[in-house]
């Protein structure tokens, strides 16, 4: 059983192309950029069989190419800029073109070849201000309160998802990803807002002093768990709701990361910023935005989180000792 997804040379592209090849599943990556050497060498070690097209998701055509060469049962459309401020400001049509766009170009590819089901990877980001309220955010009542172009462009596409799915007959899920962080996190040209327990690792592997803008709450999710919780998705025997957190079920704040960090990496301190002093992380909001609720997940798919700060400290940092010098900057290796 195959399974194409587009955008699999990003972060948790290939975090997902990872976990699905070592179930043994068969993936096709589409993406304009190639998939980066270390994610290919570790592929060629799982059991499951990679197949990389290199194209434009905002190419029709080749989407429908690239899918009848491949015929996938299933399809998972996750490509997308992460825009900040600047690229909002100077790029704002190529937002729309590819989190919009990009989207409804590969249902539709998928929905002429005949795959069987879809999972779209919306975002959290989605809720926006909603976030500032106290409780979780459900899916059914939680107002979706975009504040940027990333958000509005995410609504924009599970609006317009679920409407052409209905017409073509394509069974559709939404999954809105929680913040997540871990392997494979890079620079990539289009994610712009590296997550905050990242940029406090790259401080700590220089020795460098972590200055935070608050403690930071949030239900980080590390990427091994997002992409159980989208492959638990897809693999649903059902789908009771059209949309669905998938998130980490679970809290703790960055403070809690940085003293982590501090006790492994002995150079490194953190404090937070005196009152009118930047801070050096970057949370890119002046609020912690509420967990996201993940009941209806947890009801229809056999998801359960397994990556808490202790774990994920664990795992990241064995991750970047054997592929760190690949995805981290040169000046941040361990010595």
């Amino acid at each position: 059983m195959s399974t194409f997804i587009t955008g699999s040379s990003g972060f948790v592209g290939l975090a997902l192309a990872e976990h699905l090849l070592a179930a043994g599943r068969d993936v096709v990556g589409y993406d304009l950029a190639p998939p980066p050497p270390a994610a290919l060498e570790a592929f060629a070690g799982l059991p499951g069989r990679f197949a990389a097209v290199a194209a434009d998701v905002r190419d029709g055509a080749a989407l429908a190419e690239a899918m009848r060469r491949h015929r996938p049962r299933r399809l998972v459309a996750m490509a997308a800029i992460t825009a900040d401020a600047r690229r909002e400001r100077a790029a704002p049509q190529a937002i729309f073109d590819v989190n919009v766009g990009g989207v409804l170009a590969a249902l539709s590819a998928a929905a002429d070849v005949g795959v069987e089901r879809a999972v779209h990877v919306s975002s959290g980001s989605a809720y926006g201000a909603g976030g500032r309220a106290a409780q979780p955010l459900r899916e059914a009542d939680a107002p979706l309160l975009p504040e940027g172009l990333y958000g509005m462009s995410k609504c924009a596409a599970e609006q317009a998802a679920r409407r052409f799915c209905g017409l073509a007959g394509l069974p559709l899920a939404i999954g809105r990803l929680g913040t997540c962080f871990g392997p494979w996190e890079a620079d990539s040209g289009v994610r712009d807002t590296p997550s905050a327990p990242l940029q406090a690792l790259r401080l700590a592997r220089r020795g460098r002093e972590a200055v935070l803008p608050r403690a930071g709450l949030r239900d980080w999710l590390y990427v091994r768990d997002a992409a159980a919780a989208i492959a638990a998705l897809l693999d649903a025997g059902r789908w009771s709701h059209p949309v669905y957190n998938l998130a980490a079920g679970h809290e703790w704040t960055v403070a809690q990361w940085c003293e982590a960090l501090a006790a492994r990496y002995p150079a490194f301190s953190w404090r937070m910023a005196a009152p009118g002093e930047a801070a050096n992380v970057d949370y890119y909001a002046d609020y912690d935005r509420a967990s996201l609720d993940i009941a209806r997940l947890r009801a229809d798919t056999d998801f359960a989180p397994r990556y808490g700060l202790a774990e994920s400290l664990a795992d990241f940092l064995d991750w970047a000792a054997r592929h760190g010098a690949g995805f981290l900057p040169a000046e941040d290796a361990d010595a």
